[in-house]
């Protein structure tokens, strides 16, 4: 009599031990995306897309990453709006559009050098100028609108809700090659673009944390991402900030006499604010010369 078992006795074949493996591991494949589902399933919802709370969330992956122009449009959208995280998104947007502004504003005046240097091929170099002068000009306006509307906030101190950001406050390289008149290729070109816009936000944050010259100090005070400066030496950098950057308006550069009107003005209302002292009283004296010699009145 054939035992029943016999067959089961037998060693499989190559053939049927590759199909039963196959099994096998179709099964344990199934259990584990069912598992991860139904772990996923009971996670936790993210911020709603289109919410502020996405755009804030948004904004600190983008800066982690060094896109400082793409983190302003993240808390533009915050800010047109009213909501939980308008103050800070407020500041941390007057820190960045200033920082942008410097970064197109000094590799404009880099491109300049080139153009001067370079006598038989200036036009690769006036083109740049050109680009990077606008840029510099609606994020310039960009900062003075933000510094318009922080008069809103009355706190005695000012929240920076932000860790120290990507980027390095040396120059690159590549400036010195620039402004000696040489063109770089399109690649290095991009590159170096980012390098400044970073370098400038990273400036911009230094002076924002109350240590312009330090940016160890900066870095140190910025670890936690929710440090806090007293408003009066925060609205002070930021009037060094306009000052400076109001030059891009004058009859040298890009001689817009109504901007340089609108920047010197939110400059000057911004210095009343403050208490008066020594580097408030040349603030004034510097903003008010430059006016003059733009007849501004």
């Amino acid at each position: 009599m054939t035992n029943r078992f016999q067959a089961y006795d037998r060693p499989l074949t190559n053939e049927a031990f590759c199909k039963a493996a196959v099994r096998a591991a179709l099964i344990i494949g199934v259990a584990m995306v069912l598992l991860f589902a139904g772990a996923c399933s009971n996670a936790p919802a993210g911020p709603q897309p289109g919410t502020p709370a996405f755009y804030w969330a948004a904004a600190g992956e983008t800066w982690k990453a060094g896109d400082y122009v793409k983190t302003s449009e993240h808390l533009q959208r915050i800010l047109s709006t009213d909501n939980e995280y308008g103050k800070r998104a407020r500041v941390w947007d007057t820190v960045i559009s200033s920082g942008l502004a410097q970064g197109y504003i000094e590799l404009a005046d880099v491109y300049e050098a080139g153009a001067r240097a370079n006598r038989n091929n200036p036009t690769p170099f006036r083109k740049e100028i050109s680009t990077l002068r606008s840029l510099a000009s609606s994020t310039a306006i960009q900062y003075t609108e933000d510094m318009h509307k922080l008069d809103s906030i009355k706190d005695a101190e000012i929240p920076l809700a932000f860790p120290f950001p990507a980027g390095s406050a040396a120059q690159p390289a590549a400036l010195k090659r620039i402004s000696g008149g040489i063109i770089i290729q399109d690649t290095e070109r991009d590159m170096l673009l980012t390098a400044m816009l970073q370098r400038g936000v990273v400036l911009s944050a230094c002076a924002a944390a109350g240590t312009p010259d330090d940016a160890a100090a900066a870095q140190e005070k910025l670890k936690t991402g929710d440090a806090k400066v007293a408003r009066d030496a925060f609205l002070l950098a930021q009037v060094r900030s306009m000052q400076s950057e109001s030059d891009l308006f004058t009859g040298t550069k890009l001689d817009q006499p109504a901007r340089l009107k609108m920047m010197s003005q939110e400059a000057l209302e911004v210095l009343k604010a403050l208490p008066p002292g020594k580097e408030t009283k040349q603030l004034d004296e510097k903003i008010r010369a430059r006016m003059k010699k733009a007849n501004i009145t």
